[in-house]
C-alpha cells in the first residue's frame, strides 16, 4: 500500500501534474500574446522570468495536494529554520505564502470569514485567519492544502505565531517544535542568547528526526545551507540592481518574484530561478529599461504589500513617474546571507535567524531605512501601517516624524491590512496618495 501510494504521489506531482501545468501555463501564454494588461505607456512589460516564477510556485503546490502521499509535511512559520528540515527532506508549507496567495487572488476575506463565524476575532493577523479559515473549511485557490505531520513555529517574526500554531497542533493532533529567539534590543545578541537558540535547535532535530522516519545527515545540511546562502545572496544582488536609475524592476515585481526565496529556500531550483532572474535584470539595465517608464521619482516601501491591490498601486503611482525602487521587506529576505555559514551548522542557523528585522528594535529598521534612502538615491517613503501586523507597524509615526525631521525625506503613513480588504478604504487612500504625489512633485 505505502508502495502504491508513492506512486501515485509521483505520477500527479512529478509527471503528469507538472505536464498539465506547463500546458495551461503555455496556452494562456498564446491566448494573452498580444494583450496587454498594463498600460505600456506607464510600466514596463513584466520580466519574462515571471513565467518561470509562475511554473515554480504551481509546481510547489500541486506537490503540496500530494505530498501526503509520498512525504512528511511541515507546516513553518516563514522566518524559522527551514534548512533543518529540507535536510530531512519534508514538504515544507509556509501557511503565510497560502494566506498572501489568497489575498492576492481576492478570495482571503471569504475565508477569514469562515474562521470569524467559528469565533475568531477580526483583530487577530489577517494570515492567521486566513489560514484557521482555509483549515475549517477546505476552502483555498491551490486546490488542497496537505495535512501537517509536523508543525514549527519561530518567535522573530512575531508572538501571534506561538497561538496560531498552537491552534493548529490542537486541531492536527500533531507535534509541535517552538523555537524562541529573544529579541535583540543593542547591536549584538548577547552569546548566551544564541546559544539559548542553539539549544533549541539542537533539542528539535530528535523530534523532526522521529516525524521524518530518518537521521539527519550533516553533509545535507551542510548542502542545503549552501543553496540557501546562494539563493540569498542572489536575490540581494537584484535588489541591489535598483541603484541605477531608472531601476529595471519595482518593489511591486519583488513582491511577486520573492516567492521562491520564501517557500523554496535550500533547493537548486531557486538557486537557478535567481541566477536567471540576476541575468534578466542585468539586461534590462544594459538597455535602460526601467520598471516605470519615464523615472522621475524613488520611493521606499515598509512593511508588507497590500497584496490585493499591487497594480492598483502600481500604476497610480507610475502615472506620476514614480517607482518604488527598495522595500524593507524584500530586503529582510536578503539582509543577512552574511550569517549563513553552512560550515558552522547550528550556530550560524542561530545567528541569521536571530537577527530577523521583526527580531530587533525599531532604531534598527530606522537605521535600515536611512541607509538605504542614500543607497537607492530615494526621494521619499510610504510606510504601510499594517492592521495585521503590528510588530512591524510599531514605531512608524516615530520613524516617519524623524525620516522627515532629521533626514529631510519626505514620508507618508499609510493605512490598510495585507490580506484584509475590509480594513482598506480605497478614498481615504487614493486622497493621502494624491497629496503625497503633490508634495513629491
Amino acid at each position: 500500500m505505502r508502495v502504491l501510494r508513492y506512486l501515485i504521489y509521483l505520477w500527479n506531482a512529478k509527471v503528469f501534474g507538472p505536464f498539465l501545468i506547463r500546458l495551461n501555463l503555455w496556452l494562456n501564454a498564446r491566448r494573452e500574446k498580444g494583450k496587454s494588461r498594463w498600460n505600456q505607456e506607464i510600466l514596463s512589460p513584466p520580466l519574462k522570468i515571471s513565467y518561470r516564477n509562475k511554473e515554480l510556485v504551481a509546481m510547489h503546490w500541486l506537490e503540496g495536494r500530494y505530498a501526503n502521499l509520498g512525504k512528511k509535511v511541515v507546516w513553518i512559520t516563514s522566518g524559522a529554520p527551514v534548512e533543518l528540515f529540507k535536510a530531512l527532506d519534508f514538504f515544507v508549507l509556509y501557511p503565510e505564502n497560502h494566506a498572501a496567495i489568497c489575498g492576492t487572488a481576492r478570495v482571503a476575506v471569504d475565508i477569514c470569514s469562515e474562521a470569524e463565524s467559528a469565533g475568531y476575532s477580526r483583530d487577530i493577523c489577517s494570515y492567521a485567519r486566513t489560514d484557521f479559515g482555509s483549515m475549517l473549511s477546505g476552502k483555498t485557490p491551490v486546490g488542497k492544502l496537505p495535512k501537517p505531520d509536523l508543525l514549527v513555529t519561530c518567535t522573530n517574526i512575531c508572538q501571534t505565531v506561538l497561538s496560531w500554531y498552537r491552534v493548529l497542533a490542537h486541531h492536527f493532533d500533531v507535534p509541535l517544535i517552538i523555537i524562541d529567539t529573544p529579541f535583540v534590543y543593542h547591536r549584538q545578541a548577547a552569546d548566551h542568547a544564541i546559544e539559548y537558540v542553539v539549544k533549541q535547535l539542537e533539542d528539535a532535530i530528535p523530534v523532526a528526526e522521529k516525524v521524518a522516519g530518518k537521521a539527519l545527515e550533516q553533509s545535507r545540511l551542510e548542502e542545503v545551507a549552501r543553496l540557501s546562502k546562494q539563493a540569498t545572496e542572489l536575490w540581494m544582488e537584484i535588489m541591489k540592481r535598483n541603484t541605477h536609475c531608472p531601476a529595471p524592476i519595482s518593489v511591486f515585481d519583488q513582491f511577486i518574484q520573492m516567492a521562491p526565496i520564501v517557500e523554496m529556500r535550500g533547493d537548486a531550483i531557486t538557486v537557478d530561478f535567481y541566477a536567471a532572474m540576476l541575468q534578466e535584470v542585468d539586461d534590462r539595465i544594459a538597455r535602460g529599461i526601467g520598471a516605470v517608464v519615464e523615472e522621475r521619482k524613488r520611493l521606499l516601501w515598509d512593511n508588507l504589500p497590500i497584496w490585493y491591490r499591487l497594480r492598483y498601486l502600481a500604476e497610480l503611482l507610475g502615472q506620476h513617474g514614480i517607482a518604488i525602487v527598495a522595500s524593507t521587506y524584500t530586503n529582510a529576505w536578503g539582509e543577512l546571507a552574511h550569517l549563513i555559514d553552512p560550515s558552522k551548522g547550528l550556530r550560524s542557523m542561530a545567528l541569521s535567524y536571530t537577527y530577523a528585522i521583526l527580531n530587533r528594535g525599531t532604531g534598527h529598521k530606522l537605521e535600515t531605512m536611512t541607509r538605504m534612502i542614500h543607497e537607492f538615491q530615494l526621494d521619499g517613503v510610504i510606510l504601510h501601517s499594517d492592521r495585521s501586523c503590528k510588530p512591524y507597524s510599531i514605531g512608524q509615526m516615530d520613524q516617519r516624524d524623524r525620516l522627515i525631521r532629521e533626514h529631510n525625506t519626505p514620508a507618508l503613513l499609510l493605512e490598510a491590512d495585507h490580506n484584509d480588504s475590509r480594513a482598506y478604504a480605497e478614498e481615504q487612500v487614493a486622497n493621502r496618495l494624491a497629496a503625497f504625489i503633490e508634495m513629491l512633485e
